[in-house]
């Protein structure tokens, strides 16, 4: 995996694939029943914020906030980073962060805010640990085949964020940590070649959105 690949990821890994988990995160039980409704919450907000009237541009906003609500942004990127963290300079760890929930939000945001007519409907849901429940669901869009999604949440600062999305039986947090592991790797160990990799994917996704 090079640098250039982070741009060129089908949807589900190049979007939901950037959730993680943080071992800080995980530091309180999860309720089943609250993380149910939790993401029936959030489903139901973002089918609302796609379906609804409005330019394309409009409705991507619009996910986004919802998105920034419902994901542990600041856990999932310090995990996805993993030990290259530690490594980092703190200059380089606020940048990537920052970085980081850029693309996160400009991805999903970008894609799913251009989707109409989607539907959303919760199926089972099942404590993973004593910190984690897994919530299964089920995406449909008319003239597209139905897709299964499952989300991990889990407590995080008292409230219950999205810390994972489980697509075809792959944890794609772990995909996503591999990848940008291997991007720094390949380049000498440096942190600053992923950071270079993801302002280039970001302004590939503002130049595909138009902004």
């Amino acid at each position: 995996m090079t640098a250039s690949n982070l741009a060129r990821r089908p949807l589900l890994v190049g979007a939901l694939g950037l959730l993680g988990l943080s071992g800080a995160a995980r530091a309180q039980q999860m309720d089943i029943g609250r993380a149910s409704a939790f993401i029936e919450g959030t489903g139901r907000d973002l089918v609302a914020a796609i379906n609804a009237d409005g330019p394309v541009p409009q409705r991507r906003d619009r996910v986004g906030a919802i998105l920034r609500r419902a994901v542990d942004v600041e856990g999932v990127g310090r995990f996805i980073l993993g030990r290259w963290w530690r490594t980092a300079s703190p200059q380089q760890q606020q940048e990537y962060l920052r970085l980081f929930e850029e693309v996160l939000i400009r991805n999903l945001s970008s894609r799913f805010g251009e989707y109409q007519g989607l539907t959303f409907t919760l199926g089972r849901s099942q404590a993973r640990t004593e910190e984690d429940v897994l919530v299964s669901t089920i995406v449909e869009r008319a003239g597209s085949p139905a897709f299964g999604l499952d989300w991990r949440v889990a407590e995080v600062g008292g409230q219950p964020k999205v810390v994972d999305v489980i697509a075809e039986g792959t944890s794609l947090r772990l995909t996503t940590r591999s990848e940008y592991s291997s991007v720094i790797t390949r380049s000498g160990n440096d942190v600053q070649a992923l950071l270079t990799a993801m302002r280039r994917q970001i302004t590939q996704l503002a130049a595909r959105e138009g902004t």
